[in-house]
């Protein structure tokens, strides 16, 4: 392949890349017209990303008191929403966007939020409990009460008759419930389940700073390579601007210039309009480098693990909490409401609700195995949550501040039922975790076009199918499958944008989406992360009249190369039975028809007959598609092209399966 050639190849991919720095501009431009929306809509609602609005809004919800369990549920829908917009924020925004202050404006934010509504559900689970006489069930003789709400649900039980013998204790409508021991059973005390769709007892996860990823993009591309990302403009880029701005000083000069330069056709009109022009073409350049390298970075695995796990102790870059957390309590009973000559007086404990220790801290008159036994916990899997293998339970070791697995016996799942008991030494908040990684390799992918700018993205592995919808700049759960199966999910029908689509499948237990430490924990078929980014790039350009698939031979070849097979598929033509696939590989530099394929015997990189070597994977499937492929592969557009390429970056199919 000659070198002109190559050159005039990388320059008309140079410019069809272009929509990856435009489509992160449009990026910029949606962040800053939902800031204008949100301010000119005027609702009530704080804006949490300015710290004066969402501090007032804190110190106002404070001063509000004897608030109902109701009255917070209602509230959270807020709190929650509030909560979401600003991890989105984290998410989505750039990490070159991103100031460390901000991070840490954000970030307290959050925990802020999350500790203020866990706060307002316990003042309001005391208020109930002062209540527990009047709403006592007139068989038992104590208080039973089930509040339901899309993201919360309450379980409380008042123990207020002290029954020894009443000890198994079963909510209604449901198999959720406890065996409580005698002693607990002739105490003042009440039982509260909170059972919160969310997890707010996790850590947040660290967001890396431009300046923490500044390293790892420079290791990759190397220092001829890649600019610094902190480095807004480079020098080469300054100097060129300052050159155009002294051009645009006399027309004079700036007719002299255009000859001398060649690179700019024809004379310039308008003096004003040229610096114009350069500023936004050299903008643009600069975006294109900062995108790049950004994308190279989702790519990045680490060399160490963040941290080693202690006895016991979860590790959160293995498992992953699904299905929420259980917050499991024993309160002490609070003084209940007394009727006063038509008044109700109720004493108010200056110190709030109490936890009852159990087992207490100093039981040395009694046989503590016996006398405080481990506490039944009998809890519903969350429906919309779908765990592969049994799921593990974990509790919260505040101490700590992490997961751990100890103080958990007799384990037992129902799959069918959903149900999951356990025994528990000590309550607190407890979880349900799964292996992260337990779609992980994955068995086969494919990428197919359903219309322009609109692709279904298949991936299969050991115990699921799943199909993604991508159109224009949102995603969607189109199905899944399960042994073959087809399981419904609320997520179906749902269009998200990609980095709120990937939290949902996460949350739902469908985790196809490797992190830089997953490498630690599944068999992969490393890939040089340049490659990787380059294969993936050309793939979102071309993918609105070409079908990409999986091949054998991917994990056959060198690190530096990947295969995969692709095809011509028009949207509109029929399914075709056994499709004609083209295998192709590819080391980011060069592309080439292999001689061999999915059926050979052997790998081979012998170059297929009567085809040649190209600079891209564009070039290459030009030598065999039709004009009518190329107009829609040129008629795609940016955004849709940045998102599908975001999503194959987070599922990186080439390495991962």
């Amino acid at each position: 392949m000659d070198l002109e050639r190559r050159n005039e190849e990388l320059e008309e991919l140079y410019l069809l890349e272009a929509c990856f720095p435009e489509a992160e501009k449009l990026k910029r431009d949606s962040r800053m017209l939902s800031q204008w929306k949100h301010y000119i809509q005027c609702n009530g609602s704080p804006d949490p990303s300015i710290s004066q609005e969402i501090n007032t809004f804190i110190s106002l919800w404070k001063e509000e008191t004897n608030e109902t369990f109701e009255a917070v549920t209602a509230k959270s829908k807020l709190v929650l929403n509030l909560i979401e917009k600003l991890k989105l924020i984290l998410l989505e925004t750039p990490s070159y966007d991103l100031q460390e202050k901000n991070i840490i404006q954000y970030q307290g934010s959050i925990l802020e939020l999350q500790e203020l509504l866990h706060l307002k559900f316990n003042i309001a689970t005391e208020i109930l409990l002062r209540q527990a006489s009047t709403l006592a069930d007139l068989d038992s003789g104590n208080m039973e009460k089930v509040i339901r709400d899309e993201n919360v649900t309450l379980y409380v039980w008042a123990n207020l008759k002290k029954n020894p013998r009443y000890r198994s204790i079963r909510f209604a409508e449901t198999q959720i419930g406890f065996e409580i021991p005698r002693i607990l059973a002739t105490s003042d005390i009440a039982l509260r389940l909170l059972h919160t769709r969310y997890d707010h007892v996790t850590p947040l996860d660290p967001v890396p700073t431009a300046s923490q990823e500044h390293t790892s993009t420079v290791t990759y591309f190397g220092k001829d390579k890649v600019k610094s990302v902190e480095a807004a403009v480079s020098k080469d880029l300054q100097e060129e601007y300052k050159e155009q701005e002294n051009e645009s000083n006399s027309v004079h000069e700036e007719e002299t210039k255009v000859d001398e330069q060649g690179g700019i056709e024809g004379q310039t009109s308008s003096v004003q309009e040229e610096p114009e022009a350069t500023r936004y073409e050299l903008e643009m350049k600069l975006l294109s480098e900062t995108v790049s390298a950004a994308q190279l970075l989702l790519l990045e695995n680490a060399t160490e693990k963040p941290y080693f796990p202690e006895e016991n102790e979860v590790d959160l870059c293995q498992f992953t909490a699904l299905g929420g957390v259980h917050h499991l309590d024993i309160l002490e009973l609070p003084p209940q409401c007394k009727p006063r000559k038509g008044w109700m007086i109720v004493e108010i404990l200056k110190e709030g609700l109490q936890k009852y220790t159990y087992p207490p801290e100093t039981a040395e008159d009694f046989e503590t195995e016996n006398t405080f036994p481990p506490i039944q916990v009998m809890l519903e899997v969350h429906e919309n949550v779908i765990f592969f293998e049994n799921p593990m339970v974990a509790r919260w070791d505040a101490e700590g501040k992490h997961w751990k697995t100890d103080g958990i016996s007799n384990v037992s799942y129902k799959s069918e039922e959903r149900l999951i008991t356990f025994s528990l030494d000590t309550f607190g908040p407890v979880t349900f975790i799964q292996d992260a990684h337990v779609n992980m390799p994955y068995q086969s992918w494919e990428l197919r076009p359903l219309d322009v700018n609109e692709v279904l993205l298949t991936v299969t592995t050991v115990y699921t199918e799943i199909q993604i919808q991508i159109k224009e700049n949102l995603c969607m759960l189109a199905s899944i499958k399960l042994n073959n199966k087809k399981h419904s999910s609320i997520l179906e029908e749902k269009w998200m944008t990609p980095v709120s689509f990937i939290i949902a499948l996460k949350e739902a237990g469908l985790n196809i989406f490797p992190t830089g430490h997953s490498h630690f924990y599944v068999i992969i078929n490393y890939k040089l992360p340049l490659v990787e980014v380059k294969a993936y790039r050309q793939m979102a350009l071309l993918s609105s009249a070409f079908a990409f698939g999986w091949s054998k031979w991917n994990i056959v070849c060198d690190s530096n190369k990947v295969v995969f097979q692709v095809r011509e598929h028009l949207p509109k033509e029929e399914p075709i039975q056994n499709p004609n696939w083209t295998l192709l590989m590819f080391s980011g530099d060069r592309a080439q028809s292999l001689k061999i394929n999915e059926s050979s015997d052997a790998f081979s990189e012998a170059l297929k007959e009567e085809t040649e070597f190209h600079s891209t994977l564009y070039h290459m499937v030009k030598d065999f598609a039709s004009k009518e492929a190329m107009k829609k592969v040129r008629c795609s557009s940016c955004q849709f092209v940045d998102t599908l390429c975001h999503m194959l970056l987070s599922t990186r199919l080439l390495s991962y399966s």
